[in-house]
């Protein structure tokens, strides 16, 4: 959606921040930030958004996630000392309805080369 991982948000809530069907949105708390395209639906919960994990990392110099991955949200620490297993569902998290231009995509371009490496095209 909007060239990004998905999130799905509640009609309510989208309408409250001004985020239509379709939008590019910034999802953001204490931990990062990042880019999702909205879907609008009220099979959500209000004060619910919906973030699948699946998008590859693509952070900007400036800290935002450009391709919708929920790890740069997300608390970085075990469920328990025993299991060591994600602590998910435990996200708190603002979306507003991203302005501007969107950044482009950097995950899916290959490296840049050293000239002379045995690696060079």
């Amino acid at each position: 959606m909007a060239g990004r991982e998905a999130v799905y948000l509640n009609g309510g809530d989208a309408a409250a921040r001004g985020i239509a069907h379709g939008d590019l949105v910034e999802l953001f708390n204490a931990r990062g930030r990042c880019l999702a395209g909205a879907i609008v639906t009220d099979d959500i919960m209000p004060g619910v958004a919906r973030l699948a994990t699946g998008a590859w990392w693509d952070c900007s110099a400036d800290g935002l996630d450009r391709n919708g991955n929920p790890n740069t949200l997300t608390l970085d620490r075990g469920a328990s000392s025993f299991s060591q297993g994600c602590s998910a569902q435990t996200c708190l998290v603002q979306v507003r309805r991203y302005g501007g231009d969107p950044p482009p995509i950097g995950t899916y371009q290959p490296p840049d080369f050293v000239a002379g490496s045995r690696y060079t095209p």
